[in-house]
Order: structure tokens, then sequence, then C-alpha cells
């Protein structure tokens, strides 16, 4: 965590915001992993996965992005993108050496991130075209992977910037 001094509750808003916005990807990602669970399970077909899938909010939302992949790839990479191109300049240019350093590993977990929504793009590709339980269990572990590693890189993210976001007035 970069020292900041003492932090106004307004200086935390945007930090709230961002949240939030994290909060928003994290739902639609825990409604999939429920459907994929019950289909493993032998409760549900796989039809329903992209049933629940294409009628999850963010789905409705980025409805012209295509496939499910298509959806998380497409949201995850515009939150990307923002920060790349917008927030973590803000930081770049008027952060701290500690602000600057988790700017360059959140940039670096941006590139991993991106890989596993490109496997999950083929994986799910394969499943669609030719569904088999072996296609299923490898869409399911690099999803699963991909959960795990947003899930660490917005908690990273929320920790160590927060704060900073409102300190520097970075323009959300």
């Amino acid at each position: 965590m970069p020292q900041l001094g003492k932090v106004t509750d307004s200086q935390r808003q945007a930090g709230r915001h961002l949240a939030a916005i994290h909060r928003h990807y994290l739902k639609d990602l825990a409604r999939i992993a429920q459907v994929m669970a019950r289909i493993e399970g032998g409760e549900t077909p796989p039809a329903d996965l992209a049933h629940i899938v294409l009628h999850t909010e963010m789905a409705q939302n980025f409805a012209a992005a295509g496939t499910l992949c298509g959806q998380q790839c497409w949201a995850l990479t515009m939150h990307h993108n923002i920060e790349e191109q917008s927030i973590f300049p803000q930081l770049q240019a008027r952060g701290s050496d500690a602000v600057r350093t988790i700017v360059d590993r959140l940039r670096e977990e941006h590139e991993v991130v991106h890989a596993l929504l490109e496997r999950l793009g083929k994986a799910a590709e394969s499943l669609t075209e030719a569904p088999s339980a072996k296609d299923f269990a490898e869409t399911r572990a690099i999803f699963d992977q991909l959960v795990t590693v947003v899930q660490s890189h917005f908690h990273f993210e929320e920790t160590t910037l927060a704060e900073a976001l409102g300190v520097y007035q970075v323009d959300i």
C-alpha cells in the first residue's frame, strides 16, 4: 500500500466507484459458474448455460458483442482499456514511485487476464462446435482460472489504489 497520509471520505469515493464496477463483473461471472456447476452435477442440461448466460444483466447490456466469451472479453477488455488509457496514465503522472510500481504490476496482470480470455474464447468455440465432456471440462477449467485471476486482480487493485485514485484526483 502506498503511503498517502490522511485520506478523506470524499477521496475514498473513487475507490468505492471502482469496487462497484468490479462487483458487477464478478456477479455475472458467479452466475455463470453456478450454471456450470449445475451442468457438471447433472442437474441441468448444457443448453441451460447458453440461456442463463444470454440473459445475465451484463450480457443484455453487451448483447451486440456476441457470445458469452465475446461479451466477457469485450467487457473486461473495455474495463482494462479505460484503466490503461485513462486511469493508469494519470496515476503514472501524478503518483508516487510506489503507485507507479503498483500500476506496472496491474498492467502485467491485464496481460494475464487477456491471455486467459483468448484461451477461454477458443475453448468455448470448440465446445459450441462439438460439445463433449472433455471440451466442457477444459472450458470450465479455463473459466475457473480466469475467475480466480480476476478476483485476485480486482482485490489487489482495490486495496492498493482505492485511496490513491482520490488523493491524486484521477478521473474515472
